[in-house]
């Protein structure tokens, strides 16, 4: 359970706090970052680059969008997302104490609702989208619960520390891998050779057989759960969300205000600085060989992109936090902001949407429409998709509904161990995420 200082036994109000304005904020934004990182997976008939899902060629308006997405967004909403997951695992335990609900039945429940998060994304994998991150995220707090949830902040430190020093070695050895290959001219590396994105995804999305694609898309899946988290980035970022969901960092960031500040000072251009080299090497406005880089960097930049992205996803939470901090418990929270929250607190369901909605449009099994639309298409339909999510919480909120995903998992994993009735106790404001 959480940091033994805090929450081990159940204190005397059995009723939970308010909900915190700030976690659900950043994941009503993360969802749009995942949606414009996801929906390039469904263009496909195409080259991509070695390491990332952009078509090779394009508009000019294709390749800025290109470069922003590499610097901003790919491999900096899925730490994000990481980090919130985290923070979430804790908030969600904290709040089931502070109901009165035995340590050991929130220990079960946490249990049961990562094994089913492992088989929604699964199913989410199988049916729709074979980038699923619920499955990796699912078996990662199954592995990390059992070994280091009930441990000291310090632990805690150390461990995640360890592993950012590991992610970091690795982004160092491929750069200079990579400035190593470039001097061998028969290298499949200087050549520009070997798998791509676009291979797995020709035979996941490409593929006009919907019972073909099924099978390409699990075990593409299959494979790369378990080696997102071998990565160790997922689990470094869910280790940091128990670190600041502990200290609630953005339940109360009017408290964490400077280092709130720091974190996002410093981490969002680590990132974005990170992501650069990539971006101009994909979108050719460097020619690689001009400076002595393989013909086809991007596996040179990928553990680069990775590492930095870490501090970059983390800073965005941040930065959300400090957005919060105007209006958290205010009376009235502006119209916007309320939206964004209506979103974060049905992130499970709105992650799902929007697979439920690229999928069938743009699969070749569907309408085929990813094999014609070009890079400012896809993110101007991953927006709308976005914003069409953010219309439907709007309409669920005010009818204080929860999101069919949310209901769902809750019915599966709670049952008799939760004394609150998931349907008719719901208000928006349960610090349960």
């Amino acid at each position: 359970m959480p940091h033994p200082a805090a929450h081990t036994t159940a204190p005397a109000q059995p009723t939970a706090p308010r909900r915190s304005l700030a976690p659900d904020i950043a994941r009503g934004m993360m969802l749009l970052f995942i949606a414009l990182a996801n929906v390039s997976f469904f263009l496909w008939d195409r080259s991509s680059g070695l390491t990332n899902a952009h078509p090779t060629e394009g508009t000019i308006l294709d390749r800025v969008l290109q470069a922003l997405m590499m610097i901003m967004i790919d491999h900096r909403s899925v730490p994000m997302f990481a980090f919130l997951f985290g923070y979430g695992i804790v908030q969600f335990a904290n709040s089931r104490l502070a109901r009165g609900i035995p340590e050991t039945a929130v220990r079960r429940m946490l249990r049961r609702r990562h094994w089913w998060m492992l088989a929604f994304g699964l199913i989410h994998a199988g049916l729709l989208f074979y980038g699923d991150v619920l499955g990796t995220y699912a078996l990662t707090a199954l592995v990390l619960m059992g070994i280091l949830f009930r441990r000291s902040d310090r632990v805690l430190l150390v461990c995640s520390s360890i592993g950012l020093c590991l992610i970091g070695l690795v982004a160092a050895l491929g750069v200079v891998g990579g400035a190593l290959a470039a001097e061998q001219p028969g290298s499949a590396a200087a050549a520009g050779g070997g798998l791509g994105v676009a291979d797995g995804r020709e035979a996941a999305v490409g593929e006009s057989s919907y019972p073909v694609s099924v099978l390409a898309r699990l075990g593409i899946w299959a494979v790369l759960t378990p080696a997102q988290i071998i990565g160790l980035a997922i689990p470094v970022c869910v280790l940091l969300g128990w670190l600041a969901a502990r200290h609630r960092l953005l339940d109360e960031p009017a408290r964490h205000r400077r280092t709130l500040i720091r974190i996002a000072a410093f981490g969002i251009p680590i990132g974005w600085l990170g992501g650069l080299p990539g971006a101009l090497a994909h979108t050719g406005l460097v020619d690689p060989a001009s400076i002595g880089l393989p013909a086809e960097p991007g596996f040179m930049f990928f553990g680069l992109a990775v590492f930095t992205g870490i501090f970059t996803g983390i800073g965005y939470a941040a930065l959300f936090g400090l957005i919060a901090l105007r209006w958290q418990g205010a009376a009235r929270t502006p119209a916007p902001l309320r939206a964004l929250s209506a979103t974060g607190q049905r992130s499970l369901t709105f992650y799902l949407w929007q697979s439920l909605v690229f999928a069938p449009l743009m699969a070749a099994w569907g309408l085929g429409l990813g094999a014609h639309m070009g890079t400012a298409a896809a993110l101007g339909l991953a927006l709308l998709v976005w914003l069409a999510g953010i219309g439907l919480a709007v309409r669920l909120d005010r009818r204080g509904r929860r999101g069919p995903a949310e209901l769902l998992l809750r019915r599966l994993t709670y049952g008799s161990d939760d004394p609150v009735q998931p349907a008719a106790s719901f208000s928006g404001r349960s610090a349960a995420p």
